[in-house]
């Protein structure tokens, strides 16, 4: 069946990516797997906002990415429920066949990753929202937002807690939130505030 090809492929990529780790390399994905560590990220961002844009559009684009962590923290709590998928890291198949762990388990399910969603939806999300200060360009932080996010993402894969395939759909979801969320922000900007005070 194509359900099952699909999650023998799953297996085997996440196995894959899995097997690059390197003592060089783990505690990289440990820090970048580490939600505490990126709040000095978050502040910064939404400092810039509000300076880029003011205080009230930039609030706008502040409140829609906290929305759009909340959607896709509750979207990925559904699904997990709902799913029930072990994390690779509960999978005795997969522990056999050499998962390399890097932290605990936590909890049971794993589909789909919240981490990918919520940068993915983050990255999307500020990324629309700077669209508002057309002065200037954000190509820098474009790029760099979204290595961010990608590397958040891969992340969970090293250390054992998502399938690649966890991540891909996490990204994919995170992403139609934070344009949604981004888009919203941005059309009752311009609809109702001004750009600056």
């Amino acid at each position: 069946m194509l359900i099952d090809f699909l999650h023998q492929a799953d297996q085997s990529l996440t196995l894959a990516i899995n097997g690059l780790h390197s003592p060089l390399t783990d505690s990289f994905w440990v820090f970048c797997s580490d939600k505490k560590v990126w709040f000095p990220f978050y502040l910064i961002t939404a400092f810039f906002l509000i300076r880029r844009l003011g205080w009230k559009r930039g609030l706008a684009v502040i409140l829609s990415a906290i929305l759009t962590i909340v959607a896709c923290d509750q979207t990925s709590n559904l699904f997990k429920e709902s799913i029930g998928r072990l994390r690779p890291c509960y999978n005795t198949g997969m522990l056999s066949s050499g998962l390399h762990m890097l932290e605990g388990r936590g909890n049971f399910f794993g589909f789909f990753s919240a981490h990918a969603a919520n940068t993915f939806g983050f990255a999307l999300c500020t990324i629309w929202g700077f669209r508002g200060d057309a002065a200037r360009s954000y190509k820098a932080y474009d790029a760099g937002v979204l290595i961010w996010a990608v590397l958040v993402s891969v992340s969970r894969i090293f250390v054992a807690k998502h399938y690649l395939g966890d991540v891909l759909v996490g990204a994919c979801i995170g992403t139609c939130y934070g344009i949604l969320f981004g888009w919203i922000a941005n059309s009752l900007s311009d609809r109702f505030l001004t750009k600056r005070e």
